[in-house]
């Protein structure tokens, strides 16, 4: 990248495509022989082994024929709620919301979200926007999972930007700064974003917003105007996104019990991949998307911050059966049965992770003076 690229467009290096880079990212895409063979493993999962050779050339004449008209990011997000209508209709019972009401669809918000899955958080956020009419948003991906070039190149195509968690020292604190004024660049310019309360899926399901997340917000702020001040310019508004069953909660509960029982969990190199395709291609039953009211107030600290973030988040988080039954709340029978069969698919020692990840949304929205909903 030259200086005039960087001063022109300073956020060249983690932003979204633009419209006029389309074309040529999806002709890479179809030239990328990883790419086709993930895309020809999850088309056909039975067959993508021995025969893959075989059908592999097939999926690259489709992909092209499917993308060969594509030369916008709106007809390529078409594309993508093609493929979540389909996904919606396999793997959920309902999908709904609220709040929406709250929000002026010309404004453009800082979306802080609880975060139990990879992909399909800010999916959701999107799903339900995009069925409202409303306009899609910038979603935030951590650089752990754009090791590959493909799989960052389709994330930038659905809006995605980069956040630098790789980076150390002085490039981390350049990498802050640039992801500050990115974010402020974005809603001054009419683009809601979707960003993670934290780094990381709450994986117990106990759902906190991390200070260091504010603090960051305020970076590009702190010489000009007031924590508050920064608050309000940039529409925070708090997201509860609930699952009535998480795709990888088996996962995530062998985790859970392998650093609490043995002080270490070992990661597998594909293992946030297959995270990702688990929490797309999984059971999720009904799936609820609440959006809070934009943050308004005096704050005088990110804790201060943090800590309204999290209320609305309990309070809003729609409680599921799953959720009912994992904390000992009267359920039906069949509710139960259901619940407990989800508990019989780990191992015994795993099980109380289990059962805990789904009973701390109830804990939450009681401790922050919430009823059942």
């Amino acid at each position: 990248m030259n200086a005039q690229t960087k001063t022109s467009d300073p956020f060249q290096s983690i932003r979204p495509y633009r419209d006029d880079e389309v074309e040529a990212v999806l002709q890479r895409l179809v030239r990328d022989n990883e790419c086709i063979l993930a895309l020809t493993r999850y088309q056909f999962p039975n067959a993508s082994g021995p025969l893959g050779w075989l059908l592999r050339p097939l999926v690259r004449i489709a992909v092209a024929a499917r993308v060969g008209e594509i030369d916008t990011i709106a007809a390529f997000q078409q594309l993508v709620a093609d493929y979540m209508q389909k996904m919606i209709a396999r793997t959920t019972t309902r999908v709904s919301c609220s709040g929406l009401e709250r929000l002026d669809p010309d404004e453009a918000y800082l979306f802080v979200s609880n975060h139990r899955d990879i992909a399909m958080d800010p999916a959701f956020v999107d799903w339900v926007r995009f069925q409202a009419g409303l306009s899609t948003v910038r979603i935030a991906i951590g650089d752990n999972l754009l090791r590959k070039p493909y799989v960052s190149d389709l994330m930038r195509l659905n809006k995605s930007f980069i956040v630098n968690r790789s980076a150390k020292g002085r490039e981390r604190i350049a990498a802050l700064n640039l992801l500050s004024a990115y974010i402020d660049h974005s809603i001054g310019n009419g683009h809601s974003i979707w960003i993670a309360q934290r780094e990381g899926r709450a994986k117990d399901g106990n759902d906190r917003t991390d200070p260091a997340l504010i603090k960051m917000f305020y970076i590009a702020h702190r010489k000009q105007r007031s924590l508050s001040e920064m608050v309000e310019r940039l529409h925070i508004v708090p997201v509860s996104i609930a699952y009535e069953f998480d795709p990888c909660d088996a996962l995530k509960a062998r985790e859970l019990a392998a650093v609490a029982l043995h002080g270490a969990y070992e990661k597998s190199a594909d293992e946030d991949i297959s995270s990702i395709v688990q929490g797309i291609t999984g059971e999720k039953g009904e799936v609820h998307v609440a959006f809070g009211t934009p943050l308004r107030g005096e704050f005088e600290t990110p804790e201060q911050v943090a800590a309204e973030i999290d209320r609305q988040i309990h309070l809003d988080y729609r409680l599921h059966p799953s959720n009912l039954a994992a904390a000992g709340e009267p359920v039906t029978a069949e509710q139960r049965r259901v619940f407990e069969a989800r508990l019989e698919r780990v191992s015994e020692e795993e099980r109380p992770f289990l059962r805990q990840m789904y009973a701390n949304p109830v804990i939450n929205q009681r401790a922050a003076g919430g009823g059942e909903r």
